[in-house]
């Protein structure tokens, strides 16, 4: 299901918005070209002795962007209890959660790209249009502070952050699988 949310146009957008967008774009250019022209078998190996996939890190990504966004708008979700979770039987939440890092049988490489594609195209929108001081209280978590709030930047810049990471997973991954590597 493809959203059509319009690109934002650059020269109608201040500086700071400006080089959230190329932020994004960039980490996010990389990630794709980790994952550009593997067949869907390959984006669901393993080949090196981490849990990760292509394919599972895109699906993350898609998730983690989504979630953030959702977060800049809505704020925090339901609180997860993570100190009384019994993991030899996680509630649905959590193995929601694992199951953005592994490739199923339903998912394909197209797929998954034009998941990320609406994923990128409405936060870059909401970069475009949203309040950025708008602050919102973090979600109750052990690696968070108690009652920390992030403003919407904040929370973008996280995104650039989180994607910056798992693109560098995926080219990792990537070399591994065939030798293609983004940089070098």
């Amino acid at each position: 299901m493809t959203q059509h949310t319009r690109t934002p146009d650059p020269t109608t957008l201040n500086a700071e918005r400006r080089d959230l967008l190329d932020l994004l774009g960039k980490h996010r250019g990389f990630l794709r070209y980790a994952v550009s022209g593997v067949s869907d078998e390959q984006a669901a190996t393993r080949p090196t002795r981490s849990e990760l996939c292509l394919g599972g890190v895109l699906k993350h990504v898609s998730a983690a962007e989504r979630t953030w966004a959702d977060f800049v708008v809505n704020g925090p979700g339901e609180p997860v209890d993570w100190e009384s979770i019994d993991w030899t039987d996680p509630p649905p939440e959590v193995l929601a959660h694992q199951a953005e890092f592994e490739m199923t049988g339903d998912d394909t490489v197209a797929g998954l790209l034009a998941t990320y594609d609406d994923v990128a195209a409405a936060t870059d929108a909401l970069v475009a249009t949203v309040d950025l001081d708008r602050a919102q209280p973090l979600p109750q978590a052990p690696w968070f502070e108690p009652g920390a709030s992030w403003t919407a930047r904040r929370a973008f810049l996280h995104i650039v952050a989180e994607t910056a990471q798992h693109a560098g997973h995926a080219d990792i991954i990537r070399e591994t699988i065939d030798g293609q590597k983004t940089m070098g």
